[in-house]
Order: C-alpha cells, then sequence, then structure tokens
C-alpha cells in the first residue's frame, strides 16, 4: 500500500487528471481520493504558533536579569 498526498490543478474543463508513478506491481488497485480545496492564503500564510503544542510561559519579574545571573554563575 502506498500513501500519496500532492497539490494539483483542475482544468478549466473540470477534471482532475491523475498521472502518478508508484512502485506497485500490475493490476487492479483500490483508489481513495480526498479533494480538498486549496486557498492561495494558505501557501502563503508562514507564522506558525505552535503555544498549544508546547504550551506557554508567564514570566514574572526581569527575564535579562536572571538570565543575566544564570550566565554569571554559569561562568563563575
Amino acid at each position: 500500500m502506498e500513501v500519496l498526498q500532492l497539490t494539483t490543478a483542475v482544468d478549466e474543463s473540470g477534471h482532475l487528471r491523475l498521472d502518478i508513478p508508484t512502485q506497485l506491481p500490475p493490476g487492479q488497485v483500490t483508489v481513495v481520493l480526498v479533494l480538498n480545496p486549496v486557498m492561495a492564503s494558505e501557501f502563503e500564510k508562514h507564522n506558525y504558533n505552535f503555544s498549544d503544542l508546547a504550551g506557554r510561559l508567564t514570566w514574572r519579574g526581569d527575564a535579562v536579569a536572571v538570565q543575566r545571573t544564570l550566565r554569571n554563575a554559569e561562568f563563575s
């Protein structure tokens, strides 16, 4: 079994043509096709927000002062 994902275009007549080379032997195959329109903004959007994966840190105090303290303690 192979899982393939590609972005292609539908022509002016509404036809979607696929020519996909595979490693499968000759014979019948079952094809499952999911069509999901791609908006132009999806290609241009590069502002990733990983906060839902990594969480957020709420810092109280002077972060730079703490960083300097840690750095200076490391080299002492």
